[in-house]
């Protein structure tokens, strides 16, 4: 969410108020709509092996608390929470890449996001996926996300926030991860501009990468 904010930063746009799609529903999926909610985004979807849940109007604080609840159950799927909603649609519309949105943050499946998905999310309004979870976009995925000018937040940037909180504990200050995200994002960013590959950020976070690796082993004396 943090590099989310960055991305439409330098398009001069903000989180707040942004409709949001959530694919998956686990605790990863579950932490990106508490944090959309903070920056006030609108959480719309989730989603699990029974088909995904809409929530229209958005789900608040109360709502992921109830979906928190079904899913720490044993065995539960989401199909339940249509129980306690009166608002929530199950399955419907039939593709959950079929619902207007801002942003699209796969949390769930890899490769859960292919070319015809993200047709459809542009075509109806969507302006950012970014990954919430290991390789959520195919290949021809990327490509469709480029070709339609669609912002592409990749999994080999998105979860550095994941090696962040590892290396400085748990409890690391919300602040202190975002000035470090910042960072990651500027390097990431600076690296595609350099290489003729702006605004590409998988280019320019693969590119960031092999440099760190290689520097390691220079130090250690490898050639």
């Amino acid at each position: 969410v943090f590099f989310a904010k960055e991305m439409l930063k330098d398009k001069n746009q903000s989180l707040m108020g942004k409709r949001c799609l959530i694919l998956g529903s686990g605790k990863n999926a579950r932490a990106v709509a508490e944090k959309l909610l903070e920056f006030g985004a609108i959480p719309l979807t989730f989603s699990d092996e029974s088909g995904h849940i809409y929530e229209p109007n958005g789900i608040d604080e109360s709502k992921l608390r109830t979906i928190a609840n079904i899913k720490t159950e044993r065995g539960a799927m989401l199909g339940r929470y249509v129980i306690s909603s009166t608002t929530a649609k199950f399955n419907e519309p039939g593709s959950v890449f079929d619902i207007p949105c801002d942003l699209c943050f796969p949390c769930g499946q890899i490769k859960s996001v292919d070319a015809e998905a993200v047709t459809k999310l542009a075509d109806n309004g969507c302006i950012g996926v970014i990954e919430g979870g290991h390789k959520n976009v195919t290949i021809e995925g990327r490509h469709a996300l480029k070709s339609r000018g669609v912002m592409y937040g990749p999994h080999i940037v998105t979860l550095t926030g994941c090696n962040i909180c590892n290396a400085h504990g748990h409890n690391l200050p919300g602040d202190t991860l975002e000035k470090e995200v910042n960072r990651i994002y500027n390097d990431v960013k600076s690296a595609a501009t350099e290489f003729n590959a702006r605004g590409d950020l998988f280019a320019g976070g693969s590119m960031v990468g092999f440099w760190r690796v290689a520097n390691a082993m220079l130090s250690h004396g490898a050639v």
